[in-house]
């Protein structure tokens, strides 16, 4: 197991790094969501910016997490990669 992978599972015994960490999931799986769906299309984040008319630095900020794009942003994106965002309420697993 990785150095990191160790460290993770020790952290997130801790409850309250655990609740943080639950906490900003969201965030990161539209970050990851942004990420997986600009390179299965091949488009670089430059391309992406073309497109959107973002610019380049805030999608990498985006990608990096420190920048939260509105609602209406991330529509864009999706727009400029001929895509339709949606957005889902699942129940929470106990």
């Amino acid at each position: 197991m990785s150095s990191y992978a160790e460290y993770k599972r020790k952290a997130l015994q801790d409850p309250e790094v655990r609740q943080e960490y639950d906490a900003l999931a969201p965030e990161y799986d539209i970050i990851q969501a942004l990420i997986d769906a600009r390179k299965k299309q091949n488009l670089t984040q430059r391309q992406l910016s073309e497109a959107t008319g973002i610019t380049q630095a805030d999608i990498s900020r985006i990608e990096n997490g420190t920048r939260n794009p509105s609602l209406e942003m991330v529509k864009r994106l999706a727009a400029g990669m001929g895509m339709q965002l949606k957005l889902e309420f699942i129940p929470i697993q106990k």
